[in-house]
């Protein structure tokens, strides 16, 4: 009986690591699935999306993980899921601020809660999509003036 053939998935000569899970890929995954898994216990429980995104544990863990490592992967296509997550993490932190402040009147009390869904239901795209692209080993789009910094 004669032995299949085995041919590797994607063998790129330039990256001797490239089929490795290893290093700042391995950590932005890590970071992904902490902000999943506080976005999760949002879904799942009496918190929001977002009140669980910015106040729970993993969140924070994942921004902590973020800062420490960001100098790792500066000046490659990693970088752009970096500023990614941390974009997400800081403007879901942002608008869950309007959205107490909007808290604070009668009126406001109907557009605190559309900034509240709004901003979990874009938690859960930015949490996705970043993730669906770092397995697909793309970089996150950025503005020109971010690329060139």
């Amino acid at each position: 009986m004669t032995e299949p053939e085995v041919i590797p998935v994607d063998s790129d000569a330039d990256d001797p690591m490239e089929g490795q899970l290893d290093g700042p890929r391995a950590w932005c995954h890590v970071m992904y699935g902490l902000h999943a898994v506080s976005a999760a216990s949002g879904i799942l429980s009496s918190a929001t999306i977002i009140g669980a995104f910015v106040f729970g544990w993993p969140s924070i863990i994942a921004v902590i993980i973020n800062y420490v490592t960001r100098d790792k992967v500066r000046g490659t296509w990693l970088a752009s899921h970096w500023r990614w997550q941390l974009r997400s993490f800081w403007f879901a932190a942002l608008w869950l601020l309007v959205a107490g402040f909007l808290a604070f009147t009668l009126i406001g009390i109907p557009a605190a809660f559309m900034v509240i869904v709004g901003t979990g239901l874009w938690v859960l795209y930015r949490v996705i999509r970043g993730w669906m692209a770092l397995l697909d080993r793309r970089a996150m789009p950025m503005p020109p003036s971010a690329a060139v910094a």
